[in-house]
C-alpha cells in the first residue's frame, strides 16, 4: 500500500528527529571545526570554505581531500585525489539504498535535496525510526536540519579559528576523523564474526601505509574489507 502524504510528514516526529540528533552534535562540531581549520591551513578563502561545506556537505571526504590536497594540480594528482575521496564516500551508496523504503514515494524536488543532506548520523537515526515506528521522513528531516546548521556554523568557526591558531594539529584536530569513524562502528556492531572485515580492512590499511605511505591505504583497506565481507556473507 502506498504511503500517503499525511503518513510521511509529522511535526511531532520532526521535533523528535531534532532531539535525537542532539547527542551527535559534540562529535560533529569537532569534526566540522577540523574541516574548517584544514581549509584555512590550505589557503582557501572563507567564501570558498563556506561554499565547499554547503555544496559538498560530505565531512569525511572533505577532510581527506584537504589533507591530501596536492601542491600542484596535475591530472595524476587530481585522479588520485578523486579515487581516495570516492572510496571514502562509497558508503553513501549503501546508506541511501537502505533509505530507499523511506524516500521512494517522494517527488524529485523533495528527494534530491534530502539525498544531498544525507549523513551517517541521520541515517542511523532513521534506521531506528524505521524499526520503531513513527514517520521516518520527518525524523530524518528533523535530524538533518539540526546537523546541517551545526555543521555550517562549526565549520565556519573552525576556519576562522584555524586561520588564527595556525597548525590545527596543535589542538589534536587531526585525530577527529579516526575517532569519528571508530565511534561509528559502535551502533553497527553485529557480533565478532561480522567484525572480521573491519579487522582485515584495518590491518591491510596499516600495512599499505607503512610500506608505501601516501593515502592509498584508504583504497586498499576498503577493497580488503569488502572482499572479506563478501565471503562471510556468502557463508551465512
Amino acid at each position: 500500500m502506498k504511503t500517503t502524504k499525511s503518513d510521511q510528514w509529522s511535526r511531532a516526529d520532526l521535533e523528535l528527529g531534532a532531539r535525537l540528533a542532539l547527542p551527535v552534535l559534540p562529535g560533529l562540531i569537532a569534526f566540522a571545526l577540523a574541516v574548517g581549520a584544514a581549509a584555512a591551513a590550505k589557503g582557501l578563502s572563507l567564501l570558498n570554505s563556506v561554499l565547499m561545506n554547503a555544496l559538498v556537505f560530505a565531512g569525511a571526504s572533505q577532510l581527506v581531500a584537504l589533507e591530501v590536497w596536492p601542491e600542484r594540480l596535475t591530472i595524476g594528482a587530481i585522479a588520485g585525489l578523486a579515487l581516495v575521496v570516492a572510496t571514502v564516500n562509497a558508503r553513501i551508496l549503501l546508506i541511501t539504498a537502505a533509505l530507499q523504503p523511506t524516500f521512494r514515494d517522494l517527488p524529485a524536488w523533495q528527494l534530491y535535496p534530502l539525498l544531498h543532506i544525507t549523513t551517517d548520523p541521520a541515517w542511523l537515526i532513521t534506521m531506528r525510526a524505521q524499526r520503531d515506528g513513527g514517520s521516518p521522513l520527518s525524523i530524518f528531516l528533523g535530524a538533518s536540519l539540526v546537523l546541517v546548521v551545526a555543521w555550517m556554523t562549526a565549520s565556519t568557526a573552525g576556519y576562522l579559528f584555524g586561520a588564527l591558531a595556525g597548525d590545527p594539529r596543535r589542538f589534536g584536530l587531526d585525530l577527529v576523523m579516526p575517532i569519528f569513524f571508530a565511534t561509528m562502528l559502535v551502533p553497527l556492531w553485529r557480533g565478532a564474526r561480522k567484525a572480521i572485515p573491519w579487522i582485515a580492512a584495518g590491518a591491510v590499511a596499516v600495512a599499505v601505509q607503512q610500506l608505501f605511505g601516501g593515502w592509498y591505504f584508504v583504497v586498499a583497506g576498503a577493497i580488503a574489507g569488502c572482499a572479506i565481507a563478501g565471503f562471510i556473507d556468502d557463508s551465512d
